[in-house]
């Protein structure tokens, strides 16, 4: 579960929202008061702001967000609950508050509003609101037996590093059985194997690299492994061709039928490995 909270001053349109019945929303919870719309739970809260006239943010606003999962199963009394929790951990009991569910979305969530004065007056502090609210919400779900932040986070990182994992097993398969002798059959060889290659071009509209596609993910060459720069891929390439095959003397690539300039970056280190080859060649000779 996230947990998100700030300051905020406009009241009474952001009550509006959280109570907006076009997002199909319920109130799940309320504490210390007794209105039956927007305007009336505004006017509450302003009752208790009129004892403070120095804090101009006067209402704490926060989202609560479960995962997918984990909302699809909570009903309300077990919203309730949670917001319940979330308010004891932040510590305001003493404060009026209201919380709307809005499932809308697949992705079920709460608005939870507060007044940051007390019945004494004295505002609420809000310093480090944000921290405050993820480290509450994150307890609230370790009570609750909810996912944590850390958690998803976790997971996703396990699944990040097991789709780039398979990204790379399919570029080496590819350079392997297709053995392309350009860029274009490259690109035809990953699609075969799944994974859709797209190029990246710079603001120079020159081929600077490609992204993979597989699965949902999206990453750049870097970010799968460094040996899929486009500048790596190249030199593979030139293992099963010629540099003259790979690229034109105006260090233009062919791609879906179309001829793309390449960086100059790119076309030295490409030449550099050329030359690299045929040094080493002669030597063995």
């Amino acid at each position: 579960m996230i947990g998100k909270g700030k300051s905020i001053s406009h009241t009474s349109a952001s009550m509006g929202y959280g109570w907006n019945q076009e997002k199909n929303a319920k109130v799940v919870f309320r504490q210390h008061l007794t209105g039956e719309n927007p305007n009336e739970i505004t006017k509450e809260f302003k009752r208790i702001q009129a004892l403070n006239h120095n804090c101009r943010r006067n209402t704490l606003s926060f989202v609560l967000s479960p995962t997918i999962k984990d909302g699809k199963r909570l009903k309300n009394k077990d919203l309730n609950k949670l917001v319940s929790e979330f308010i004891q951990q932040m510590r305001l009991k003493n404060h009026q508050a209201i919380a709307f569910v809005h499932k809308d979305k697949e992705h079920t969530h709460i608005h939870l509003y507060a007044n940051r004065i007390d019945f004494k007056g004295k505002a609420y502090n809000d310093s480090f609101i944000g921290k405050q609210s993820q480290l509450a919400a994150e307890k609230v779900a370790e009570q609750l037996q909810l996912t944590t932040v850390k958690q998803v986070l976790f997971e996703r990182d396990f699944d990040t590093r097991e789709i780039k994992s398979e990204v790379k097993r399919r570029h080496e398969l590819t350079l392997k059985h297709v053995r392309p002798k350009n860029f274009e059959q490259y690109i035809e060889g990953m699609a075969a194997n799944g994974v859709k290659v797209t190029p990246t071009i710079n603001k120079q509209n020159q081929l600077q690299g490609f992204r993979f596609k597989f699965d949902g993910f999206d990453f750049k060459g870097s970010e799968v492994h460094r040996k899929m720069s486009i500048g790596n891929i190249g030199r593979s390439i030139l293992n099963h061709t010629t540099h003259r095959n790979l690229i034109s003397p105006e260090n233009k690539v062919k791609l879906a039928g179309k001829w793309m300039v390449i960086t100059n970056k790119t076309a030295l280190s490409l030449s550099k490995s050329v030359i690299k080859k045929n040094i080493q060649r002669g030597i063995g000779y």
